[in-house]
């Protein structure tokens, strides 16, 4: 038999739970045709169902006092499963208020939405978020228990819930830990200012490359890069997270896969000679947007969510520097022998094919061929920069070599 699920995320003082309810079940409760007719089921029955739904909530703490219950945004889906055919299901945002002064962890929870008539239905109450202790929304639940008939008594039995402390700390922890993965998994970010490095090392000479700049210039060009990317997204990351601004994410997507086009570009013919550090800066304000959205999901307060921006933000440059160090010292090496074209042309192209398939595939919304190779490829990045290592120091060996030949 279907499920219901409950999945609290919890606050200092608030506790939001989202409710997964299959409307086959909740129809034989509640008596209305929800199911059966379920086209524009919260237009015809939002108020009623509201209502139903506040009636069988009722937090209570350890004192005997209810907790304020209040039912917002209500959405029915519908699905194709392979085994039952079509699964409809509501969702319910529900907020959860205890009395003033009480903890908000812990609590005995009565709730027999569906349970009061269709005693073979079950509840799972799981925790999705817990700031405080580290566990975000994008990590596996836990579990905290179920809700169901108990049948040796005949009645519903209430869920103690008894949720251990956290800390700031560990919450803050959390979010760098994110912000690292965040970048490391982020192919398009990091492949957009990796390709702006590319020719940072080369003098321009009329409308081309030209040889290496010595490694106080190339230094010095790559740091201001990395810094001006670092200060645009770190703008936009403060301002999406905090609602300032916002826009769809598809359009978002898709500028990002253009940065790494023009990018890509630059690296083949100069574009903006000089000026890289300001497009570095102008693409990381809508690279920042993309990562804005992870924070603004948490819809965490005031404190922790300052918090959370700064951790997350520091995560993304830990990981960021990481790998950046990890490739400079190679491109400063090849750049300086005249075998270097040929890796940044290969570097460019690679990334034009990349960002082109990103292009389709986010305006159309469907995966290609092109885009899954690149999330494989990426998966084999490190021993990519092992052999970028070994090609350098093969190719700076020769020309060492070369150049200490006794000419004839």
């Amino acid at each position: 038999m279907p499920n219901s699920v409950v999945l609290l995320n919890v606050h200092a003082n608030r506790i939001d739970a989202e409710l997964q309810i299959p409307l086959v079940e909740l129809q034989s409760a509640w008596g209305h045709a929800v199911n059966d007719s379920s086209a524009r089921l919260v237009e015809r029955l939002g108020p009623q169902l509201r209502a139903y739904l506040k009636a069988h909530i009722r937090p209570q703490s350890p004192d005997g006092r209810f907790w304020t219950v209040s039912v917002g945004e209500l959405t029915a889906h519908e699905s194709q499963n392979p085994i039952n055919g079509v699964y409809r299901e509501l969702t319910a945002q529900v907020q959860m208020i205890p009395p003033a002064g009480d903890d908000v962890r812990q609590f005995t929870f009565f709730y027999d939405v569906v349970l009061h008539q269709v005693m073979t239905h079950k509840i799972l109450v799981l925790v999705r978020q817990d700031w405080e202790r580290g566990q975000l929304a994008e990590s596996e639940p836990v579990q905290v228990g179920t809700i169901s008939l108990d049948i040796v008594n005949n009645r519903i039995l209430p869920l103690p819930i008894s949720i251990e402390s956290g800390s700031h700390w560990a919450g803050f922890t959390a979010m760098v830990k994110l912000g690292m993965q965040h970048i490391a998994e982020g192919t398009d970010h990091l492949l957009f200012l990796l390709v702006l490095l590319l020719p940072a090392p080369l003098l321009v000479i009329g409308q081309r490359w030209g040889r290496f700049g010595g490694v106080r210039y190339s230094l010095k060009r790559l740091l201001l890069i990395v810094t001006a990317f670092t200060v645009g997204h770190s703008i936009t990351l403060l301002a999406g997270s905090l609602g300032w601004v916002r826009l769809p994410s598809q359009p978002v997507e898709i500028l990002i896969a253009v940065s790494i086009l023009v990018s890509a570009a630059h690296a083949v013919r100069p574009l903006f000679p000089g000026r890289e550090a300001w497009i570095a800066a102008g693409f990381g304000l809508i690279h920042g947007l993309a990562f804005a959205s992870t924070l603004a999901n948490l819809q965490l307060d005031a404190g922790p969510m300052a918090l959370s921006i700064l951790g997350f933000n520091l995560g993304i440059e830990f990981m960021q520097v990481f790998i950046i160090l990890l490739v400079i010292p190679w491109l400063i090496l090849l750049s300086r022998t005249q075998s270097y074209r040929v890796v940044r042309l290969t570097g460019a192209f690679l990334a034009a094919v990349a960002a082109m398939a990103w292009v389709i595939e986010r305006i159309t919304g469907q995966t290609n061929s092109l885009t899954r190779g690149v999330e494989q490829m990426a998966s084999y990045a490190p021993y990519g920069l092992g052999i970028l290592a070994l090609i350098a120091l093969w190719l700076t060996w020769r020309m060492k070599r070369t150049s200490q030949l006794p000419v004839l």
